[in-house]
């Protein structure tokens, strides 16, 4: 068994190891571009009033705020994108997210009753969506910002609709 494949069980096969869209760190980055650029643009054109001893102060400040900024918003939701996972193999369903404190929650196949898709305009544009399971014990689960929705849908209700194996 590969390293990968560590948290399967006996004759247990995966079906899919997905991260979340990359649509979900796209304002962040995006913002974080636009920091980098701000802060060039305000190290390049310091005003003439500027004292000559004071310019690498002010410069230094510049960055150090863009830096803190950065670090406080895009780096967060980057490794948060990293480490939400959701893994479907033919006995359950796995979800895996945390970047200091892993959660995980396994939603066994049998247990699902239903399962459905919500796709918003974005969604469509980025080819992803949200996946629900529903299941008897408990309020729906939702799984935001899958890859290719549809398809796993598709697979997770052949499972579903599949007979029990001995």
């Amino acid at each position: 068994m590969s390293p990968r494949n560590t948290h399967l069980g006996q004759d247990e096969v995966q079906i899919a190891h997905l991260r979340t869209h990359p649509k979900r760190i796209f304002g962040p980055v995006l913002l974080g571009l636009v920091l980098l650029i701000a802060a060039a643009a305000g190290a390049m054109l310091l005003p003439p009033t500027v004292s000559p001893e004071m310019g690498p102060w002010v410069v230094g400040g510049i960055w150090i705020v863009a830096a803190i900024l950065i670090i406080v918003i895009v780096v967060p939701s980057v490794l948060r994108w990293l480490t939400t996972t959701y893994i479907v193999t033919t006995r359950r369903i796995m979800t895996r997210r945390g970047i200091l404190t892993r959660h995980g929650h396994d939603i066994p196949i049998r247990s699902i009753s239903a399962v459905s898709t919500e796709r918003s305009l974005s969604d469509r544009l980025f080819g992803c969506g949200t996946l629900m399971l529903a299941t008897s014990a408990e309020q729906p689960v939702r799984l935001d910002d899958v890859p290719n929705v549809q398809s796993l849908e598709v697979q997770i209700s052949e499972l579903v609709a599949a007979p029990l194996q001995a």
